[in-house]
């Protein structure tokens, strides 16, 4: 890796939804071109950056059109719901911010890598489903989409209920040493979008699609600390991580340590499917590399990067 300073900012895939607006293309694309311009400011100053993304909602969409439409044509698995969104989010992504760099007269590469993951085909993670896909539904519109296509869904005390499918843990990033190539050459890269499409492989040695989801700020992790990155940003849809978030006083915490993230996720703080896999990863960054976590709202990337705002998690 090159001597300048690298950040791997992972979007949340929340964070690309207006929840006040219907989740159509043309809003997507609006709200992704409103998310890039603090990316696109930080580029204009000089910060070399690698992006990841969520795609939690958006890969739900997918599948509920798929199911939806099983009459009239087959069913797609999820690993390739997870390299379509890959794809569609990441021209999403690719175009707005070329958008904002051309508004501020630069010219920059920035490309899209449809990104596999392999996980372990016995992960005890395909047994006990937990993340989050597609949108919110009230209490009897999922128990009702529970008996109809046998969803498992978890509720958010604040939110409602979300279907969960497995989510086993990451082993390696498929085209590492292709994004590692890129980064040296100053190339701004989009991957591991959704968490990489899920590869296992089969007692022959090949690789095969799994069907699940993985979690992407534990991949953005693993590509950060394998990157050798400076900082690993998770924006989200709060402003910081807060102490007893669900309660009637939530506690903002601007700043800890590894082990002020991890008594607070030993004491429940953190909901699984939510924060939790966020604290986990900017630990699991911190382990691996000298640097910096922040937590994050998305238009709040560049003063949380200065110190202004967001949760800043140290060694």
């Amino acid at each position: 890796m090159s001597d300048t300073t690298l950040t791997v900012v992972a979007i949340g895939g929340n964070s690309l939804l207006d929840p006040d607006l219907e989740p159509t293309v043309a809003n997507q694309f609006a709200v992704t071109a409103e998310a890039m311009e603090p990316v696109a400011d930080l580029l204009e100053r000089g910060e070399h950056l690698v992006l990841t993304h969520g795609n939690g909602p958006q890969v739900g969409f997918l599948q509920l059109r798929s199911e939806l439409a099983r009459d009239s044509v087959h069913e797609v698995p999820l690993d390739s719901l997870v390299a379509d969104t890959q794809g569609a989010m990441g021209y999403m992504i690719e175009r707005a911010l070329r958008t904002a760099l051309r508004e501020r007269g630069l010219d920059l590469p920035v490309v899209t890598i449809v990104t596999e993951v392999e996980v372990d085909s016995a992960d005890p993670g395909f047994a006990q489903p937990d993340k989050p896909i597609g949108r919110f539904y009230e209490k009897a519109e999922a128990e009702a989409l529970a008996a109809d296509h046998g969803w498992t869904l978890m509720e958010d005390p604040r939110r409602g209920h979300r279907r969960v499918v497995a989510s086993p843990s990451p082993k390696r990033i498929m085209q590492l040493s292709t994004i590692e190539q890129l980064v040296d050459m100053g190339v701004t890269v989009i991957c591991c979008g959704g968490g990489g499409v899920p590869v296992a492989r089969g007692v022959d040695g090949t690789l095969r699609g799994a069907e699940a989801v993985i979690d992407k700020d534990r991949v953005s992790a693993m590509l950060a600390s394998q990157l050798g990155a400076d900082r690993l940003v998770i924006t989200t849809g709060v402003e910081y991580v807060f102490e007893d978030y669900y309660s009637d006083d939530p506690i903002p915490r601007p700043l800890l340590s590894i082990d002020e993230a991890q008594e607070m996720a030993t004491a429940g703080q953190f909901a699984a499917g939510s924060m939790a896999p966020k604290m986990e990863a900017a630990v699991s960054y911190l382990e691996a590399v000298d640097g910096v976590a922040l937590v994050c709202l998305p238009r709040d990337l560049v003063s949380a990067i200065d110190g202004q705002t967001g949760t800043r998690i140290h060694r």
